[in-house]
């Protein structure tokens, strides 16, 4: 089933992926994760992806698996999602939607975005853990968030890998990383 939700009055629909950015409270927390951002290639630094019911989300990060979580009353709150989520501090930076640019159907989009939800579901009822590895994007024994988001999309021929080096060195192509994701979507900004 497709779900639909509102996060600070963006719309989303399962298998659309919340992009945010780390840091955002002044708190010893929020300075940790600032400062983690910062190694990270551009504005948006961690993906999340919107399963429904409700708030239901999936995500690969801080508590070192793929967990699900809810959002709360619509809000991006990391405060009050650091119980489930674990001590991760980010705001949100706006929604990318990967299915917004194709001519594929009614149907097969449902079909897609069921599969994704699915998909991701499933890597966190294994409690697949994070892969710190992010040259092996290829792997399905553990996820990063952008490396879950681009698997989930790619079993359905959607590839999320622009190619873009973001580091611009040699090898790095296979890292998928949030900004990219970002870049190569259709999206819209908190």
């Amino acid at each position: 089933m497709v779900h639909a939700y509102e996060i600070e009055r963006l719309a989303v629909q399962t298998g659309d992926l919340i992009c945010t950015t780390d840091g955002g409270t002044e708190d010893i927390t929020g300075q940790f994760w600032r400062l983690i951002g910062k190694l990270i290639p551009g504005d948006v630094d961690h993906i999340v992806i919107y399963v429904g019911p409700e708030g239901r989300c999936v995500e690969a990060g801080a508590k070192g698996k793929v967990i699900t979580f809810d959002i709360i009353d619509h809000r991006w709150d990391a405060k009050k999602m650091r119980r489930r989520r674990g001590p991760f501090a980010d705001v949100l930076y706006g929604i990318a939607y990967p299915l917004a640019s194709g001519d594929i159907g009614t149907a097969r989009e449902a079909a897609i975005r069921e599969d994704v939800a699915a998909y991701c579901l499933k890597q966190a009822e294994l409690k697949k853990p994070y892969n710190i590895n992010f040259f092996n994007s290829s792997t399905e024994d553990a996820f990063y968030c952008s490396q879950l988001a681009y698997k989930a999309y790619l079993r359905n021929g959607i590839d999320l890998n622009t190619g873009a080096r973001v580091f611009n060195i040699p090898g790095t192509k296979s890292i998928i990383l949030p900004q990219e994701i970002w870049d190569g979507c259709k999206h819209r900004r908190y």
